[in-house]
Parts: C-alpha cells; sequence; structure tokens
C-alpha cells in the first residue's frame, strides 16, 4: 500500500513539472505597455512604449477604451522598443482604462491609462479674496474698507481723550 502511494506521488510530480516545462515562456503573461503620461486630462496626447515586440517588431494599438480608437506602434532604435501615440478625447469621461497593443508576431500587452478632469502636472494659484466675513483691507469694496479705518481711528482717537482726561482726575 505503501509503495503505491509513493508511486503515485511520484508520477503526479512528474507529470507537474512536465507540464511547467512545456509552457511556453510568456503563455499567460501579457507583458506591459508603458503609458506616459499614465494621468491625463481628456484631450491630451499620449505616448506608449513596450519592448515586448522585439527589436524590429510593430504593434497595432487599441484605445477604444477611452475613446481613442486605433494607431500604430513602430519599431524604434530607443532600447529597441516599439513607440506609439494616440489623443484621449475631450469628451473621455473620468477613470482608468486598459490600453491594449498586439504585436505583429501575436504577442498581446497591456497599460493602464487614468483620465481625471485636473491636471496633476500644473499648480493652480488662486486669485480673488475670500468670503470669511471677517473683512480686510483688501476686500472687494474699497468704499466699505475705508469706513472701517475711519471708525477705527476714532475709536481710538476718543479711547486716546479719555484715558487722558481720567489721568487728569477731570472725571467723565
Amino acid at each position: 500500500m505503501r509503495r503505491t502511494a509513493r508511486l503515485m506521488t511520484g508520477t503526479a510530480l512528474a507529470v507537474a513539472v512536465a507540464a511547467l516545462a512545456a509552457a511556453p515562456v510568456y503563455g499567460a503573461d501579457t507583458g506591459s505597455l508603458e503609458v506616459f503620461p499614465s494621468t491625463v486630462v481628456p484631450g491630451a496626447e499620449v505616448t506608449v512604449n513596450t519592448a515586448a515586440c522585439g527589436s524590429d517588431g510593430t504593434a497595432n494599438g487599441d484605445a477604444g477604451a477611452v475613446g481613442g480608437g486605433t494607431f500604430t506602434l513602430a519599431a524604434s532604435a530607443h532600447e529597441q522598443e516599439a513607440i506609439g501615440q494616440f489623443r484621449v478625447p475631450p469628451s473621455a469621461q473620468p477613470g482608468t482604462y486598459e490600453i491594449v497593443a498586439r504585436c505583429s508576431h501575436g504577442r498581446r500587452v497591456t497599460g493602464d491609462l487614468m483620465v481625471t478632469l485636473t491636471s496633476t502636472r500644473e499648480q493652480i494659484q488662486p486669485r480673488g479674496h475670500v468670503n470669511t466675513g471677517v473683512g480686510g483691507a483688501l476686500g472687494p469694496d474699497p468704499v466699505q474698507t475705508a469706513a472701517g479705518v475711519a471708525a477705527l481711528a476714532v475709536a481710538a482717537a476718543g479711547g486716546t481723550w479719555l484715558l487722558h482726561r481720567r489721568a487728569r482726575g477731570d472725571g467723565i
């Protein structure tokens, strides 16, 4: 009984090793497609590249998920990569989209593109005033600002006059 169990275990192990050895190198791996920039706003141009197609490989790209249509990746001298470009349509909605390319020899590669409504590349500087209810010297209405300054000046002058009278003993 023990001998039969060992024989079956050994056979199962041999079959598993043979199955792994027979699998193609890139069988389940879809490779990678580099997307630059990886986060864009609608209307932006995107560059994609991959080294999965080989030194003389080309590929057909598909950005249909984001509405960009099809594009071609051509072989380049830069690190034996295939490179292509497409434009994200202005009507694209925010989200993450899969960009796909199929090499001329049949290999499929994918990459992700994130579309946002605000650009992460440029800083937006604040403009105008903040309506906090406290006021300020650079508020929207110069007449109100002048009236506030005048009221403060009258209060300061009145307070000084009262303190001066009290110090002299004149009373209030």
